[in-house]
């Protein structure tokens, strides 16, 4: 597989921003840093890409998911597109094979996998964004996380990232549903 790296982020939350406690929330990103091969090129057919979030899926979320000590709730994913590529690279790594492998790893997954993808420099952040795995109007889990790394990703380059969480954004109060009066 040709992937040049992976990081791990894990976060571990115990209060709001004003120092009121919580119960730890567990945040864990995974990120693979790949070679692009459609660098420079349209490409009408991206499906090297497409098997490619498939085994990176496969190959990495059951590793971030060990890293949680509660049951994962919440997932997301997202692509950083290095600027010799384009934005529908990234939508080719984690739309179309990469779902199936992180339903598996969090055992489940009515819920749209959140997502996210950019072009981006060298060194670029992406808000990695989080939902519950399967209630898809649970306000409580929309969460993001913002990751990135110092050397990533090249102009040939994709960074995919995956989440996982063991609980919702802290102290959340702002309902279950949308209003409809």
């Amino acid at each position: 597989m040709p992937f040049r790296k992976t990081v791990f982020i894990r976060e571990v939350i115990r209060s709001d921003a004003s120092g009121k406690p919580c119960e730890p929330i567990t945040r864990v990103a995974v990120l693979a840093v790949v070679s692009n091969p459609y660098t420079g090129q349209h490409g009408a057919d991206l499906s090297e890409l497409f098997d490619l979030g498939g085994t990176l899926g496969e190959t990495l979320l059951a590793e971030a998911v060990a890293q949680l000590p509660g049951d994962p709730i919440s997932y997301g994913k997202a692509a950083i597109v290095g600027v010799a590529g384009e934005m529908e690279h990234g939508a080719a790594m984690i739309h179309p094979k990469l779902g199936k492998p992180m339903r598996a790893a969090v055992g489940g997954g009515n819920a749209l996998i959140p997502s996210n993808a950019k072009v981006a420099a060298l060194g670029a952040q992406i808000d990695l964004p989080l939902g519950h795995k399967d209630e898809a109007w649970s306000f409580a889990h929309f969460d993001t996380m913002t990751v990135g790394m110092a050397d990533a990703p090249r102009p040939d380059e994709i960074v995919l990232v995956m989440g996982v969480s063991d609980g919702p954004r802290v102290h959340p109060r702002v309902g279950d549903g949308p209003i409809t009066d």
